[in-house]
């Protein structure tokens, strides 16, 4: 019995360490797989199938290719932070149904696509500062709607989708400082949820205006109303401050996607439809006032020939008794003095 434990554990250890890049060290008691700081170029292969925690921080992976980790699908934490990764392909996390935290911390990301984290809906921390990126898609937020820290600090945001943020309903704290914010009339958007965020006891740290130079360095959150009224007056940007933009991706529809040489992205476009609906509803609204204001003005009027008329009506019935009054008093007048003569 002794020999037969001792057999099985040996065989347990070597299945561990078959199943362990050499690059790595690997716990087969807490299934975590430490490859931190191990010059690699690339994900190890030969991990175990059950790995939960895969640690790759401080290498030098500069891309992940499709399905990259297809041989740990149960991973709950990965960390790819510091590395040089550039791009990844849209199925790089295809299988990881039950991934809960993922940090791709400083790296040199310009964009993600929006099929990247389509499958997973377990995900609650997702780390994406310290990048190079210009905006995330709106539709990543049905990716995103158990997530409980963003961080998005110290990238190239000048603003960012509020449909992404409003379908972060479950998010705790989120981290926004170190990005060039264009505090125009398309940030409004962004300044409205930050304040219901905030009300609900969010936890963010700080918008602070790169453009226009007259907001240089000012936080978002402090600036006034006052100081957008030219927006409300005067643009249509107000009017749209909570359209939803199209991803980027759109403009290349037919064309077959970003090229990996392309480096330049290109810029969201409004949302035509939404943007014409919102403008057939105030249409609307703004003809039922005036519909209302009309029907008061007529209303109005009515009620003073009305009140007109039944006036004269009544000054005419007062100079009338007034008249048989004075006949009456003549009469009675008459009467006495008749009366004695006779």
């Amino acid at each position: 019995h002794v020999m037969r434990l001792f057999l099985t554990q040996y065989h347990n250890s070597n299945t561990a360490k078959s199943h362990c890049n050499k690059e790595c060290s690997c716990n087969s008691n807490t299934k975590v797989v430490d490859c931190r700081g191990r010059g690699l170029y690339d994900i190890p292969r030969r991990l175990h199938p059950d790995t939960q925690e895969l640690y790759l921080q401080d290498n030098r992976i500069r891309g992940l290719g499709s399905m990259a980790f297809r041989e740990i699908p149960l991973v709950r934490i990965l960390d790819l932070s510091n590395n040089s990764i550039t791009s990844i392909s849209p199925t790089a996390l295809l299988g990881l149904r039950t991934l809960q935290r993922l940090s791709l911390a400083d790296n040199s990301l310009r964009e993600l696509d929006k099929r990247l984290l389509g499958p997973i809906r377990s995900l609650s921390h997702l780390d994406l500062s310290h990048n190079s990126l210009w905006g995330l898609p709106g539709v990543m937020g049905d990716s995103l709607q158990n997530l409980s820290h963003l961080g998005l600090a110290h990238n190239r945001l000048t603003r960012l989708d509020r449909s992404l943020l409003e379908a972060l309903t479950h998010l705790d704290s989120l981290t926004l400082r170190g990005n060039p914010w264009r505090c125009d009339c398309q940030l409004i958007g962004l300044k409205l949820w930050l304040e219901t965020y905030l009300f609900k006891g969010g936890v963010v740290d700080e918008v602070l205006c790169s453009q226009p130079e007259d907001m240089r360095e000012r936080d978002l959150q402090k600036i006034p109303y006052q100081l957008f009224h030219a927006c409300m007056t005067t643009s249509y940007h107000y009017l749209f401050a909570n359209i939803h933009h199209l991803e980027s991706e759109r403009l290349m529809r037919g064309a077959g996607g970003m090229t990996e040489c392309e480096t330049k992205q290109r810029q969201r476009p409004v949302n035509l439809r939404h943007a014409i609906a919102t403008v057939i509803i105030t249409g609307v609204v703004c003809g039922i006032v005036c519909l209302m204001m009309l029907a008061a003005a007529v209303y109005g009027c009515a009620y003073a020939a009305i009140m007109a008329k039944y006036q004269r009506e009544l000054k005419k019935n007062e100079e009338l008794a007034a008249a048989q009054g004075a006949d009456h008093a003549t009469a009675d007048e008459k009467e006495p003095l008749e009366n004695a003569i006779a």
